[in-house]
């Protein structure tokens, strides 16, 4: 191996292991309740919509679809924030806690607490949800001239769905 490719095999390696780090940061710092159990994931593909207001981007609702691990379309999420199932089930979230995203112009990662629980389907027992492993999504940095221009900047992440523990188990 020649000086070169080492120095770019260590750097390579250093920043993988700074990123890692950064994600468990991230990762702790929105940490579910000890009293919850991970239930489910689903993976999000969509958009952050802002608009144009007093000169910078104002963000004004998420707009998905939701994807289950074998990639079949499991629901959408939007305004509220909510999340809804193809089963009709839906909760709406409100951000307990936050986390600057590992990646540069990435949203930042959540803790939600889940509220307004409707249906027993998929979200019937849901109690708070992680927006992880979030990708673009950021209002651009700029200002806007345009007031009233509404700009969709493509996003994907990670939605893991916890439920409270069943005390009541041996």
């Amino acid at each position: 191996m020649t000086s070169k490719s080492m120095f770019v095999f260590v750097a390579s390696a250093a920043l993988s292991l700074g990123t890692a780090a950064i994600e468990i940061a991230a990762t702790d710092a929105i940490a579910a309740d000890p009293a919850e159990q991970h239930a489910f994931t689903l993976a999000a593909r969509g958009v952050q919509i802002y608009e144009c207001r007093a000169g910078t981007w104002a963000f004004v609702a998420p707009e998905a679809e939701l994807f289950d691990a074998h990639g079949h379309s499991a629901g959408t999420h939007g305004a509220g924030p909510f999340w809804q199932a193809r089963d009709g089930s839906r909760i709406v979230g409100a951000v307990k806690r936050r986390a600057e995203a590992p990646q540069s112009g990435a949203i930042p990662w959540l803790l939600l607490v889940a509220h307004g629980r409707g249906g027993s389907g998929l979200f019937g027992e849901v109690s708070s949800i992680q927006r992880v492993n979030t990708r673009g999504g950021s209002a651009p940095a700029s200002t806007c001239a345009s007031a009233g221009k509404v700009l969709r900047v493509p996003y994907t992440a990670d939605y893991r769905f916890f439920k409270v523990l069943d005390r009541s188990q041996p």
